[in-house]
C-alpha cells in the first residue's frame, strides 16, 4: 500500500495538527513540500485538492481530505481508534467536546496572539497591542476552566491521552515561543500537562519542524 501524501509546510500548526496524529499512528506517509511564500497553495493543481487553498491536504489512495481536525479524526480512525477513544460512548463524546473547546475556543483567543507576536513582526506589519492584551485576558480565563478540569484528570477527556489533547500541541507550541509563556506558572495542572505533551516522540519530532520564529528569522521560510 502506497503511503499516504500531505501537502503543506511543516511549520504550519494546522499540518502539525496531522503529523503528530500520523506520528501518534505510527503511519507510513509522506510530505509533499509546497512553497507558502511562492503562493503554490492557490495555484490551480492544489485548488483541485482543496478549492479554499488551504493546507494541509492528505491523500490516501483516492480519498483527498482537507480540514486538519476532520484528517486527524480520518487518521485515528484508521489506524489509532483509541486516541478517539472509539466504543466507549461517554469518553469518546468527552473527546468531542474538548476537541471543540480547542476549536472555538482555545484557537481564536490564541491564534491572534501568535499572530501579533510571532508572525507580523517578520512580515513588517505592526502589532496590535490591544487585540494582544485583550485575548490575554480571555487566555487567563479559559486556563482557568482548563485548570479546573486537569486538576480532577490528567489529561482534558480523562486520565488517557486523545485527540482532544494533541490538538492544542501545535498552536500552544508557539504560544509558548512568546514573552507570555511563563502566563502558565500560575496554573500548574496545566503547565504539568504541556509538559506531558511535550514529552512524547510524537511531538518531539513534529516541533522539531517547527521554528519558534516559523522559519522567518532564519530565513528558511517555505
Amino acid at each position: 500500500m502506497a503511503p499516504m501524501k500531505v501537502y503543506g509546510w511543516a511549520v504550519s500548526p494546522w499540518m502539525a495538527r496531522v503529523l503528530v496524529c500520523l506520528e501518534e499512528a505510527g503511519a507510513e506517509y509522506e510530505i509533499v513540500p509546497m512553497s507558502r511564500s511562492g503562493g503554490d497553495h492557490r495555484q490551480p493543481d492544489h485548488l483541485t485538492r482543496n478549492p479554499f487553498g488551504e493546507i494541509p491536504v492528505l491523500e490516501d489512495g483516492d480519498l483527498t481530505l482537507y480540514q486538519s481536525r476532520a484528517i486527524a479524526r480520518y487518521i485515528l480512525r484508521k489506524y489509532k481508534p483509541e486516541l478517539l477513544r472509539t466504543g466507549n460512548l461517554a469518553e469518546s463524546a468527552m473527546v468531542d467536546v474538548w476537541l471543540d473547546v480547542e476549536a472555538l475556543q482555545h484557537e481564536p483567543i490564541v491564534r491572534p496572539i501568535v499572530a501579533n507576536c510571532i508572525v507580523y513582526p517578520f512580515e513588517g506589519r505592526s502589532r496590535d497591542q490591544e487585540i494582544v492584551d485583550e485575548k490575554i485576558e480571555r487566555l487567563k480565563k479559559l486556563l482557568e476552566v482548563y485548570e479546573s478540569r486537569l486538576s480532577d484528570s490528567k489529561y482534558l477527556a480523562g486520565d488517557f491521552i486523545s485527540l482532544a489533547d494533541l490538538s492544542h500541541f501545535s498552536l500552544m507550541r508557539y504560544f509558548m515561543a512568546t514573552e507570555y509563556a511563563d502566563l502558565l506558572d500560575a496554573y500548574p495542572h496545566v503547565k504539568a500537562w504541556w509538559a506531558a505533551l511535550l514529552a512524547r516522540p510524537s511531538v518531539k519530532k513534529v516541533m522539531a519542524g517547527m521554528p519558534p520564529d516559523f522559519g522567518f528569522g532564519s530565513g528558511n521560510i517555505p
